[in-house]
Formats: structure tokens, sequence, C-alpha cells
């Protein structure tokens, strides 16, 4: 039986359905879930929480249906709503200083992506001492227990970012102008509230565009070399459901089904790239990091000039992922031009010149980007020419 046809025993009757999952951490999922917070959060014990949410998600409908929800819980909370598209290191040094004044025992991070990595940011540093810093991806760890952080839960209102089962987030390190990764990995969300409802309301360039930063963790994720079978099975049933159901969230903005399907697909990219993520997400972050632009925009512009480079020694993986996506598979040509199809129909500009990101940045954005650690775990090694030459052309990409 094909991968095709293994993932399409899951029917919209069963994405319309609420769902308890416990792996990798507990997971609400269904339509109209954001009602149980209240009795969620009295269960696990948390009396005053602290809403963390980004810019863009701070005057949406679904702030005030979480406090509403709260408050008819009886449960006190405070709102940080000074999160970037690209968050900062200074902005999550402030939301500390706001945790604590609240005297907040847990966060709930709402939003996008950027909420995301801005309150699981705030998590790792408002019950310690340790310098933001010292958490990066690279360094070894503060050995510091589980309670040294406080309760995390995170609701997703995008599905793109993925980030609601991991404390890995991307923070901008202001004063070098550069992304970097940063977690521990005794901070785990208590829970992860999917309500695909929440999604609803989400414009069709911000569906598409964090749509297709999902279908690239699945991608990126299921290209990273070594034996994971877990990550590689959930980027190709991820990037299963994202081929299936981006389209139709895009062209049906208040399809359940396509908006449940989309949100169960990011979140499954998502933990798939716990593996490790490629040179797409290295240029992506360090473009964002010195031109703030949105991420899931820079990811897809970029996808197809990375893609055409890592492809060549990927036989067998591109197949694989041509299968699910019911994509051609017969050259790296033929399946590069169905994923470039697709990003056409979602209307991605075609690059990276056309968001604001000049020509003369290549040779500083290779830089840093050699440095993140996504490069690292790129399916084929690439120097700082190489890299150059890469941005380069996601610069000038004309399809």
């Amino acid at each position: 039986m094909s991968a095709v046809q293994i993932s399409g025993q899951l029917d919209d009757e069963s994405i319309l359905k609420h769902h308890e999952w416990s792996f990798p951490v507990p997971i609400a999922y269904g339509p109209g879930r954001l009602a149980e917070i209240g009795d969620r959060l009295h269960q696990l014990g948390v009396t005053n929480p602290l809403i963390v949410t980004d810019h863009g998600s701070l005057n949406l409908p679904f702030m005030a249906l979480l406090a509403d929800h709260l408050d008819a819980a009886n449960l006190p909370h405070g709102l940080f709503g000074d999160i970037s598209p690209n968050p900062r290191d200074d902005e999550i040094e402030a939301g500390c200083t706001h945790f604590r004044d609240g005297g907040h025992d847990a966060v709930i991070a709402i939003g996008g992506g950027s909420a995301m990595d801005g309150g699981k940011s705030i998590c790792l540093t408002a019950l310690n001492d340790v310098p933001l810093w010292d958490f990066e991806y690279s360094r070894e760890m503060p050995d510091l227990p589980a309670s040294s952080f406080p309760q995390l839960i995170t609701i997703p209102t995008t599905a793109g970012t993925g980030a609601e089962t991991e404390s890995t987030a991307m923070v901008t390190h202001v004063e070098r102008g550069m992304k970097f990764c940063i977690w521990h990995p005794n901070l785990k969300p208590a829970l992860a509230l999917l309500d695909p409802s929440l999604t609803v309301g989400l414009p069709s360039n911000l569906t598409a565009w964090t749509g297709v930063d999902a279908l690239t963790h699945a991608m990126e994720a299921y290209l990273v070399p070594g034996f994971d079978p877990l990550c590689d099975g959930m980027a190709l049933e991820g990037l299963f459901l994202i081929s299936r159901w981006l389209p139709v969230a895009v062209q049906e903005p208040a399809n359940m089904a396509a908006r449940g399907g989309m949100l169960m697909g990011s979140c499954l990219a998502g933990i798939a790239f716990l593996k490790g993520l490629g040179l797409v997400h290295a240029i992506s972050h360090m473009v964002g990091a010195e031109y703030n632009t949105q991420h899931g925009l820079t990811n897809a512009i970029t996808l197809p000039v990375v893609m055409r480079y890592n492809l060549p020694d990927q036989q067998a993986k591109m197949q694989r992922m041509a299968a699910v996506m019911n994509a051609p598979s017969g050259s790296i040509e033929a399946f590069c031009g169905h994923v470039e199809s697709l990003l056409d129909d979602l209307d991605i500009p075609r690059g990276l010149g056309e968001i604001g990101v000049p020509l003369d940045c290549a040779q500083r954005i290779a830089e840093k980007a050699v440095l993140d650690s996504a490069a690292g775990t790129n399916p084929k090694p690439a120097t700082i020419a190489e890299i150059r030459e890469l941005v380069e052309t996601a610069i000038l990409a004309a399809r």
C-alpha cells in the first residue's frame, strides 16, 4: 500500500472531531477547544497566567475570546503583546519583567510563530537567573530542572509554525543582527491546544505564507540525514496533509476541514524538524533578522532555489515526497516545477528582491547563515561562497 493510500485513511469527519493525544506533549485538538482553557488551567494548577502574543495578534478577536474564557473561569491574567514578527532579545527581557512584576505562574503563548517564540523565550528565563543566550542551541545546556520554568500553554492561531510542542524558539540578537535558536530540553508545553476555528479569520496571504512555512518544515526535516523513522514518518504525513489542504484553505477560508488538516499537518511538520532543518531556514533566519521579513514568506521564496541545490543526491527521498504530494517524480526538474506551480497558485513572489531584500546583502547573509544551526543539518554541505550564490539567486529569482 502506498504512502498516499495510507495517509488517505484520514477523512474529513475525523478532522472535524475532538481528539486527545499525549505524544510528544499533551495535545487537545478540535474546533471550539479554546472554550476549555479555564478548566484545563485549573487542572494544571495555574492561578495567574500571562498571555503572550505578537503585535499582529494583539487586537484580533481570539484575544478577547481567550480573556472572556479566563474571566468566566475566575482566573486573573495579564497580557504582554510587545513581540515583533521576528522576536528580539530586548522584547524577551521586557516580557520577563512583566511576568515577574505581575506574579504570574504560567505563560499562555497564543498567535503565530512569533508569539510562540516569544512566550517560550519568556518561559526560559522568567523564573531563573540564567542569561537568555546561555540557552542558545549550540551551547552546553544549563543544568536546570523542569521546576525552573513556568508552565507553558501553547495555542497556535496559524497553521505554519508548528512551534507548539517544543521549547525551541528563534530570537534576534539585536546587537549582532542575527537570529539564534534557543531552547532547553526540560521546558515542555504542559498543553498544546489546537483549535482550527481560531485560524479561520487568517487572511489568505498569511494562510499561504504560514502554510508554505509548514511545507518547508516537512520537506527540510525529511531531507536531514540520519536514521530517524519517527520524525521521517511525521514529516511525510505532514507533507501529505499540507499538500492536500493548503490550496483549499486559501481558496475556501471558512472550510473547517481544510483548516483542521492544515493545523494537524503543521503540528506534525513542527515535531519532525526536531531532526533538523536546512539552508532554506538558515538563510531565511538571517534575512528576517536584518530586514524583518515575514518568515514563512521568506522561506517560500527561498525554497525552490535550495531544493535545486539539495535534491541531486536525494533521489529516493524526492520520490517519497513526490508520492505523498501527488507530484511527478521522474526528474528533479519535474518535482521542483510542481512545487513552484503550487507557489504560483498561492501568489508567492518569485524573488526576495520583491520583498525588499537588496542584492548587496548576499555576502553578509551568507556569512551569518553558515553559522545557523539549520545549516549544520542541511543534507548537502555548503561553503559561504555557495550560500552567497543561493542568496543571490533567491533575490533575483524569476520562474
